[in-house]
């Protein structure tokens, strides 16, 4: 018997493919716990029909992704802190400054998307990449400067 996949089933397969399986597994398991759906021709159409939605979806989002990411690339942040001997911060420069100077700069961005190896300690001008999509990472030009 031919089923559609609802949801991820690791022995099986993942959500939206087509699998099949034996009669018994699909009626007595899979169709039951609402897992998958019946191979029939207007199920393989609304399975298609759902998957270009999320495509179109998806293109949309990574268009807007590298529409910011293109504004991040363009600005440069500046963030005062008070030094201490040899030019060492007293504190560090988290994600979370970060994300609010770039907040004054009217970009908003989650601070979980900034990849800070490690929080900055040192004055100087630094290159910060923020992951806004999966396959679009922008470069923040970033100045630590003494208050």
């Amino acid at each position: 018997m031919e089923v559609i996949l609802m949801e991820d089933i690791p022995s099986l397969g993942r959500a939206g493919d087509l699998v099949k399986v034996s009669d018994g597994y699909a009626r007595n398991y899979l169709l039951p716990r609402k897992k998958a759906l019946l191979a029939t021709a207007s199920n393989l159409k609304a399975l298609e029909h759902e998957k270009r939605l999320l495509q179109h979806k998806l293109n949309k989002m990574e268009r807007d992704a590298h529409k910011l990411a293109q504004r991040i690339e363009e600005i440069s942040c500046t963030i005062a802190k008070p030094v201490g001997e040899g030019g060492k911060l007293f504190g560090a420069v988290t994600s979370a400054d970060i994300e609010g100077a770039l907040r004054e700069q009217g970009v908003i961005v989650d601070r979980r998307k900034i990849e800070l190896e490690e929080p900055i300690k040192n004055l100087g001008v630094y290159t910060v990449p923020i992951r806004l999509h999966p396959q679009v990472i922008a470069q923040l030009k970033l100045w630590v400067v003494k208050e």
